[in-house]
């Protein structure tokens, strides 16, 4: 899954340790969903929002849109 946590995380100055510790899960486990290997379940993406004071929308779910060349159909 796709996400902005870690950049997010970092912008306000935090370590994975305090999030990970915030939200009850472990810092690995954290360390993952921000590589994309693991995706959470609702809960924690709730509890990670609420925690960062954002909208789950703005840090899980990113989508890359192409604003400029479209595929020609023949």
């Amino acid at each position: 899954m796709m996400n902005r946590l870690k950049q997010i995380r970092k912008q306000k100055g935090i370590t994975q340790e305090e999030l990970a510790r915030a939200v009850g899960i472990t810092r690995p486990y954290l360390s993952d969903i921000e590589r994309g290997v693991k995706t959470p379940g609702g809960d924690i993406i709730i509890r990670i929002a609420n925690y960062l004071k954002l909208p789950v929308e703005e840090i899980f779910f990113t989508v890359d849109v192409n604003h400029g060349e479209h595929e020609k159909i023949a």
